[in-house]
């Protein structure tokens, strides 16, 4: 398993940088906020791309949603513990050059106590679900579950299922293609998958859990550890808040564009 976190500490700071070279050589009128915003949004594609695939893999694999376990489950929690961490980072940079970019003096000075103090504030969300997945959910996967639940695990890592169209989504507003149908089109589909992926997936496991064990749905929740049920709805809580401020974006878009301006749904949810 060791091989695994190794792989993840390797693959994605290497894509980030890569990336962020590439595009400095690429599009030498971006400003360097463009650059590392873009970046860290293609790496996140492709860690959410990844953790789609893991997830429908282990969920077709799996017939007896308890007992049945697949070594992906373990091997992609650890694959995916460096991405969480370096990107708490390549937010941070993101924060950094684009608050230099406006001009904010506590930017422009350098790196600072300040500068990170602002950038917690402004993506404290962000930055508490990606500390909450590697300090309580990846010890929970590797050494509490006793081997049960990997087909829940599974359903999980489909969360990720929206994440690339959201990079998408600001990438195309980056290229100045805000105002097209594509950019249109990307943001139903964002609105689709992340209410898909990211809320009806709660009800969907409750669902399976209870046609193996002959439950009602309504009565699942009584059958399950509080726990079990605590857990569930700290996950699905700012699942909610960010698909509230997806539709706000959304409608915010359509009004804009109903008068002949533009704007963007780039809300980053994952």
């Amino acid at each position: 398993m060791l091989t695994a976190l190794l792989c993840g500490a390797v693959v994605f700071p290497g894509l980030f940088f890569s990336f962020r070279k590439g595009l400095r050589d690429t599009f030498t009128h971006w400003s360097e906020a463009d650059v590392v915003c873009v970046s860290e949004r293609l790496v996140s594609a492709i860690h959410a791309s990844l953790a789609t695939a893991a997830g429908v893999t282990v969920v077709a694999s799996c017939n007896d949603v308890m007992t049945d376990s697949h070594w992906l489950v373990n091997w992609f929690v650890l694959f995916g513990a460096p991405y969480m961490a370096f990107d708490i980072f390549a937010m941070y940079l993101s924060h950094y050059h684009t608050q230099r970019v406006r001009g904010h003096s506590s930017s422009l000075s350098g790196h600072s106590l300040q500068t990170v103090k602002a950038f917690l504030s402004k993506d404290w969300m962000l930055v508490l679900h990606h500390l909450a997945l590697l300090l309580i959910f990846m010890p929970i996967t590797l050494f509490f579950r006793r081997g049960l639940g990997d087909f829940f695990i599974g359903c999980l890592f489909t969360t990720e299922f929206s994440t690339p169209f959201v990079s998408v989504g600001k990438i195309l507003i980056q290229l100045g293609l805000d105002d097209t149908r594509l950019h249109r089109i990307n943001g139903v589909i964002i609105l689709w998958s992340f209410f898909t992926c990211r809320i009806l997936l709660f009800p969907f496991m409750y669902w399976m859990y209870g046609r193996q064990f002959g439950v009602p749905l309504h009565r699942v929740a009584f059958h399950l550890p509080l726990h079990c049920n605590v857990g569930n709805l700290a996950i699905l809580a700012p699942q909610v808040y960010w698909f509230i401020l997806l539709l706000r974006k959304a409608k915010r878009l359509y009004l804009r564009q109903s008068r002949g301006g533009g704007d963007g749904t780039g809300q980053k949810t994952d």
